[in-house]
């Protein structure tokens, strides 16, 4: 069993409670960002206001479109010459067996 709480700390620890609460909930209040009487929770930005998200979107996606097909391109122009310098290797290759032999 516990040992009960003696009869003098039990209004030491109500006092103590009864100051802390206020402390706290004055130093919640201090913390916190004040509303400001333009600024009430909740309001909604009117639509007027607000960047037309599906427009930066679509410029968004159009660039990322045009940079892929830049890439593609280089991709594409860089595989034929190496391919190129390939076959240019092999040909001269060839040649030069033909010429030993």
């Amino acid at each position: 069993r516990e040992a009960p709480i003696p009869k003098m700390l039990a209004p030491c620890l109500l006092r103590r409670a009864i100051l802390t609460v206020p402390l706290l909930v004055l130093v919640a209040l201090l913390v916190s960002e004040p509303v400001r009487a333009d600024q009430e929770a909740g309001t909604a930005i009117p639509a007027e206001s607000r960047p037309c998200v599906d427009c930066h979107a679509f410029e968004f996606m159009q660039r990322a479109l045009q940079d892929l097909k830049k890439t593609a391109y280089n991709l594409d122009t860089r595989t034929e010459t190496l391919l190129l310098q390939v076959e240019k290797r092999n040909l001269c290759d060839c040649i030069a067996a033909s010429l030993l032999n």
